[in-house]
């Protein structure tokens, strides 16, 4: 019997494109169900009571929350093209590293673009120290996961497209130049043409 996948999600969020470059990467086929945020499904609700929140994975009826809980069991139920290193200590950076990210990184980016100008400059220095650190971390590789896309790739995604976008609406380069983060710049456009990654781009839907 083969198996019944479901992702509820928002098209443009990168907490549900997370899930799906890691479902496209296993190979693993699924039915997108998306969600309004505004009016959440029944469903939804049922699925996800506590936080009330997307994504949530349906594998055969039973539910799992929450984007790096759900890629890591993405990952432990389909093993072919493993997005976690085998070897413990690997697999605890990349964790560190995934949730350096969504602790650190994308609040600190949120805040960057969303701050008043009186505060917005110490809001961008705050944002550009967390991404020199990244930019450290990436040194002498081609992606976080090493020659491959891994987790840590997959959970930096507002990094390798949301950032780029929303620093073309606002017509500035506020933050991520060639200049000040050529490597991690590199690893942009390695992992936009990356072809699971290019196939899952929210301007390819």
């Amino acid at each position: 019997m083969a198996d019944e996948v479901k992702l509820f999600g928002v098209w443009a969020s990168p907490y549900s494109r997370r899930v799906e470059v890691a479902l496209k990467l296993k190979g693993v086929k699924y039915e997108f169900i998306e969600e309004d945020l505004s009016n959440k499904s029944d469903l939804l609700l049922k699925y996800n009571p506590v936080h009330k929140k997307i994504p949530v994975l349906l594998h055969n009826g039973k539910p799992i929350v929450e984007s790096l809980v759900i890629l890591e069991y993405i990952d432990e139920t389909w093993k072919g093209n493993p997005i976690l290193p085998h070897d413990p200590y690997q697999k605890a950076v990349a964790r560190f590293w995934a949730k350096f990210l969504d602790e650190k990184c994308f609040p600190a980016l949120r805040k960057a673009f969303s701050s008043k100008e009186d505060e917005q400059e110490k809001a961008i220095e705050e944002a550009s120290e967390l991404l020199k650190i990244l930019e450290n971390e990436l040194n002498g590789k081609k992606f976080f996961g090493g020659d491959k896309i891994g987790l840590v790739d997959i959970v930096a995604n507002f990094i390798g497209f949301w950032l780029g976008v929303i620093q073309e609406a606002k017509g500035e380069e506020l933050l991520l130049t060639h200049k000040k983060f050529p490597i991690l710049c590199k690893w942009i456009d390695e992992y936009v043409n990356c072809s699971v990654i290019k196939e899952n781009l929210p301007c390819q839907r």
